[in-house]
Parts: structure tokens; C-alpha cells; sequence
């Protein structure tokens, strides 16, 4: 099933957290802050997740709330499904396809001189690589398949393929949630080196540019595509 639009009015509680990671930047720093699972947990709404882990959802929306009240989709992000694609792949593709191999050197590099650390992120690389295997298969189906039906056919629904974008956009948040549980909510030791906070910082900036390309296609692009409004 497509992604719900999520209309303003529908309250944080009732949406799913990885919808809320997806478009509010610094969700995910809140939840990090509560152990809420926005990846493999990302379709739980946030009033089913807070509950079971016994925490004040009301609490929880108001940081939400605090973080939400200056967020808007960049000016710089056009609505027109030509420009909007060409956007994506140059900023959000062309992206992750330089950041992603920097990430696994680095990562091979913190593991192999902090082996012993109890806070080395064992296992990181190994993550990453899967992750760009993934994510650059996924981009070149994008690239090479839907995009091109986008432009031959603008206004034309396709929900089917668009609908197996989304579920691969769920199981990549699945893999980021698996990045964060290595990296122990990307925990910083005291002593770390200058490598080990350039990869966590990395991460970061990452995680972020990922979650706004995701964003951008489920909520602005794939809409156009299935028969919305």
C-alpha cells in the first residue's frame, strides 16, 4: 500500500515514526533520546511506540511540535516532476553515491584501530557496503525504469512500481535503524579520535540527507504518480 498523505491536522501520536523521521528534521535525535525504533519500527505510530516502552507520548509531541513549527520543504525544491527528478538524482543520488564509500573507509579505519574499544562500532562497514549495494540498485531502477515512465507519461498512474519504491525506501530505514544499533545511537566515547567523530558526523549528515531525499519522493514526487489530488 502507497504511503498515507499525512494532513497537518492528523496529530504526531497517530503517525508513523518513520514518517515523522522522514519530514521533521531532528525527529530522529528524539527518538535516539527515547530508544523509539523508527526503522524496523518505522510503520508503529508514535502513540503505540511510546506506549510500550511506558514513555509520555504528550511529552514526546511537544518536542515534536517544538521541532516542526519552522519546517518547510526547501524553496529550492520544485514541484514540476521534470525538475523535481533531475533534483533528486543530482543532490540526493550523486550524494549518497560519494558519501557512502567515504563512510566505509572511514568505518573500516575506526574498527580496525579501535578493535578492542567496548564502544567500537563492530560491524559498521560491513553495514554500509550492504547499504550501498542496495541504495545504488535501487537509485539505477529509479534512474533507469520509473523516471524515464515519468517523463514518458506525465499525470499517468503508477502505483505499482512506485508502490515497490516505497516499500524498498522502508526496508533502506530498516538498514539505518541497524547503522544506529551498531554505533550505539552513534555514541561518542570521551576519548575518540578524529576519525571516529568525522565518521559519526558523516553519519549524520547522511542519515539527514537520506531522510530528506526519502521525503521529497514519497511525499512530492510519487503523489503525482498515483492518482492523488
Amino acid at each position: 500500500m502507497p504511503d498515507p498523505v499525512v494532513s497537518p491536522a492528523v496529530p504526531y501520536a497517530a503517525r508513523p515514526l518513520g514518517q515523522l523521521a522522514c519530514t521533521i528534521p531532528g525527529a530522529i535525535a528524539v527518538f535516539r533520546r527515547h530508544h523509539l525504533d523508527f526503522g524496523c519500527g518505522g510503520d508503529c505510530t508514535l502513540e503505540a511506540a511510546a506506549e510500550a516502552r511506558q514513555l509520555d507520548v504528550a511529552a514526546i509531541e511537544r518536542e515534536l511540535a517544538d521541532l516542526d513549527r519552522d519546517t518547510k520543504v526547501p524553496d529550492d525544491i520544485p514541484r514540476e516532476p521534470d525538475a523535481l527528478m533531475d533534483l533528486i538524482v543530482r543532490r540526493f543520488h550523486d550524494g549518497h553515491r560519494r558519501a557512502l564509500p567515504e563512510l566505509i573507509a572511514l568505518a573500516t579505519k575506526v574498527e580496525r584501530t579501535h578493535a578492542s574499544h567496548a564502544d567500537v562500532p563492530a560491524g559498521l562497514a560491513a553495514l554500509l557496503r550492504t547499504m550501498l549495494d542496495e541504495l545504488t540498485m535501487h537509485m539505477h531502477k529509479e534512474e533507469q525504469i520509473l523516471f524515464p515512465m515519468m517523463r514518458a507519461n506525465p499525470g499517468r498512474v503508477l502505483a505499482p512500481p512506485i508502490a515497490r519504491m516505497r516499500e524498498e525506501h522502508r526496508d533502506h530505514g530498516r538498514m539505518l535503524q541497524r547503522i544506529e544499533d551498531c554505533t550505539h545511537e552513534q555514541r561518542l566515547p570521551r576519548e575518540a579520535c578524529d576519525s571516529w567523530r568525522a565518521l559519526y558526523a558523516g553519519l549524520d549528515q547522511f542519515t539527514a540527507d537520506f531522510l530528506q531525499h526519502v521525503h521529497v519522493e514519497n511525499d512530492i514526487l510519487f503523489p503525482q504518480f498515483e492518482g492523488r489530488p
